[in-house]
Parts: C-alpha cells; structure tokens; sequence
C-alpha cells in the first residue's frame, strides 16, 4: 500500500525523467548545419573586408579541415580557382582516390540491392551516391544525379527531402535562380501532400530566399511563422533564424503587429538576451528612445555586413529602419522645430535636414520642411483621397491596354 502523496512524488518523478529523456532525444535528433553552409560561410569571411586577417587565417585552416576531414577533392579544385590558392597536387589525387573508392563501394551496394533486395533498397543506396556527390562538392554532378533521383522517386515526403539538398547545395554556391526553382518546386510538393514538418522547414529555406531577393516583407511573415516550430538547424541556428526575424520585421511590420509578434513574444524574447543589439533594438524603437537606436544600429550594420545573406542589403536596411523610425517620430506631431528632432534622434541639425529633405523628395516620409522658420510640418494624407488616386490610375491604365486591344483586334 502507498500513500496518495507517495504516488504524486512518483509519478513526479517518472515525468521528470521523461522530460529529460525527451530533452536528450531532442539535441540527438537536431541535424547539424549543412558543412557545404558552414564552407559557404567561411569563404564568405575569407572574401570579405569587414573582417580581419586573423578571421581570414582562422576561417582558411577550418575549411581546409573539412575539406581534409570529408575528402571533398571536388570543392578544393572549385576554392584553389574561386580563391587563386595554389592547389596542393598530392592532396588533391589523395582525395579524388578515395572518392573514387567510395564510388566504387556504392556501386557495389546499389548492385547489392538490385539483385538481392527490393526497390527501396535500391532506391537509397542511389540517393546515398547522389548525396555523396552533393557532399563533397561536386554541384554540377552532384545536382544531376539528384534531378534524377527526383524522376523515380514516387513518395511526395521523400522528393520534397531530395529538393530541399538540391535547395541547401544551390545556396552553398550562390546560385539563386536554381533556389528559387526548387523553392517553387518543394511549395507545389509540400501543397500536394507534405505533412507539417516538412511545411515547416520549407518556411525556412523560402524565408532564406526572400531575404536574398530582398522581399523582407515576406521573409518575415514566414520567419516569425516558423519561430514556435524551426527545427531547420541544416541552415542555421535557432539563435541566427530568431535575429533575421527581428531584422527583417523591424522594417516590415506596424507598431501594433510589432508590439504583438515580436516584442512581447515569449520564444524571441528568451533568445535575444543572448544578442544584446537585437534587444536593444527592439526596445529603443518600441519605447522611443532614439537616439538609443541610433546608436545600435552602428552596430547592427557591423553584424549585418558580416552575414552573408544580409550583407548585400545592409545598406538599404539602414536606410528602412530610419524611415521607420522617423515615420513612428513625426506620427505623434502636426509640426515640430528641426532642432528638437535632431537632439531627440541624437544627430546633428544638417544631417538631418538632408535626410529628411531626401526621404521627403522620394515620397517616404509624408511631410514638409520650413527652412525659414526649421519647423518640420506633417501632412498626414487621407486614406479615401489616396485609394481614389489609385483606383483612377488604375483605372486610365485598363483602358489604356483595352483600346491597344481593340486597335490590334479591328
């Protein structure tokens, strides 16, 4: 006999190491980034100036430990021409020989299989050998044989996995036109049959695309989407997808959606308090404190400039994320004196006449500038007048193309 409390403590007990036991299969099972990614982002600071030469030295002798460590004869022959290094010759056929063992060593398993085993069998020992080539960097090859292996793969789960390679190899080599084909391929798989977490990972990678054609808009909508459930560690870490969510919703989202998503959100929350600029920079914007934001944004763009997808769209995100903030600023005033602005944004009066006078003449920024009095006047505009505008132009451009029509018709 045991007591009522006995049983509580148990059965505590028996939860408890449950939990742990679900915690330890959870970091066994976490797939580790993609080593042609890691690669990718070594030769990314090995040719960027915003890093040091110690960096470069560092990153050089790690990737030529994977490259050592995997064998990857193929993607050193691609570094010492992409990079002008002076190819090791002895190294080299080192690794193309025992490349070609493995070869030889599938072949053999894919004869195995044909003879003696079924159709699955068959089937993974040839997706094993199209890997390989994917993993030792050989694109051209390498992309091939899983096209291929796409064609006889019958299973929509299996053929959204084999695009996601071909996905995760096109992006280690920066070719985006091949991303966004097979971006668009695993959408129509994943709608005709890809069950949750494969529509989950999929948010990834398109997310990692759009920043990369700079649709931060629908980068973030996936991104902030895929906060609660990113289990895509074959890109990057929960921590990197966390602060690209931040960076792109801070330019993409109105205050409320702000306030709701990403401000008081539990699971960004928790993480940012490892990346000091990202919280910083959620809550100077938030709590309007801008000079506090200006000040973080140097060191945004130092974090930017350093990321590979980012980096080219640095500068432009600067330039949003001041809009923003002047737009949130100027919403709260009918007019108010240049001077205060500049001290409240913690910049100098010219600076911020120019700035201004530039966003306005591009039609960011609904305001006007009195260089007599330096009173900045807002003019909010009206949301009827400005969908009329549009309907009209709108509408002058359909009839436009309906009389082109009817000439080409008659």
């Amino acid at each position: 006999f045991s007591s009522p409390a006995g049983n509580e403590s148990g059965n505590m007990s028996d939860e408890k190491v449950t939990m742990e036991v679900d915690a330890e299969e959870t970091e066994e099972s976490e797939e580790p980034q993609d080593p042609l990614l890691v690669l990718a982002e070594y030769c990314y600071i090995m040719t960027n100036p915003a890093f040091s030469a110690q960096e470069k030295s560092e990153a050089k002798a790690k990737t030529m430990n994977i490259v050592n460590n995997a064998d990857m004869a193929p993607y050193y022959a691609h570094l010492c021409e992409t990079m002008s290094w002076k190819k090791d010759d002895k190294l080299f056929e080192e690794m193309k020989a025992k490349n070609e063992a493995e070869f030889k060593k599938q072949d053999q398993a894919i004869a195995d299989a044909k003879k003696n085993r079924g159709e699955t069998e068959v089937r993974e020992a040839e997706v094993a050998k199209a890997k390989y080539y994917a993993a030792i960097g050989n694109k051209d090859i390498g992309i091939e044989k899983l096209k291929e292996m796409l064609d006889n793969t019958v299973g929509t789960g299996q053929k959204i996995d084999l695009v996601f390679v071909i996905i995760r190899l096109a992006m280690a080599f920066n070719d985006i036109s091949l991303v966004k084909e097979y971006v668009n391929m695993a959408k129509d798989l994943v709608e005709r049959g890809g069950d949750w977490e494969r529509r989950n990972l999929l948010k990834v990678y398109e997310a990692t695309f759009l920043v990369r054609i700079r649709d931060f808009k629908a980068a973030s909508d996936l991104f902030i989407d895929s906060v609660a459930t990113f289990t895509c560690t074959a890109m990057y870490s929960y921590e990197t997808m966390v602060f690209y969510t931040v960076i792109t919703a801070m330019i993409t989202l109105d205050r409320i959606s702000m306030r709701k998503k990403v401000v008081r959100s539990p699971e960004i929350l928790q993480v940012v308090q490892d990346i000091p600029a990202a919280q910083k920079l959620i809550q100077s914007l938030h709590k309007c404190k801008y000079a506090d934001l200006f000040n973080v944004l140097v060191e945004i763009s130092g974090m930017l400039k350093k990321d590979r997808y980012f980096a080219p769209h640095c500068g432009w995100w600067l330039r949003e994320m001041r809009i923003v903030a002047y737009s949130q600023f100027l919403r709260s005033y009918r007019s108010v004196t240049l001077g205060s602005m500049a001290d409240t944004f913690g910049v100098g009066r010219e600076f911020l006449d120019k700035e201004l006078a530039r966003f306005i003449a591009a039609g960011r920024l609904n305001c006007k500038i009195d260089q007599v009095n330096q009173v900045i006047e807002t003019n909010r505009p009206d949301a009827k007048n400005s969908q009329y505008t549009e309907i009209i132009a709108k509408g002058d451009a359909l009839l436009t193309r309906i009389q082109k029509l009817s000439i080409e018709l008659t």
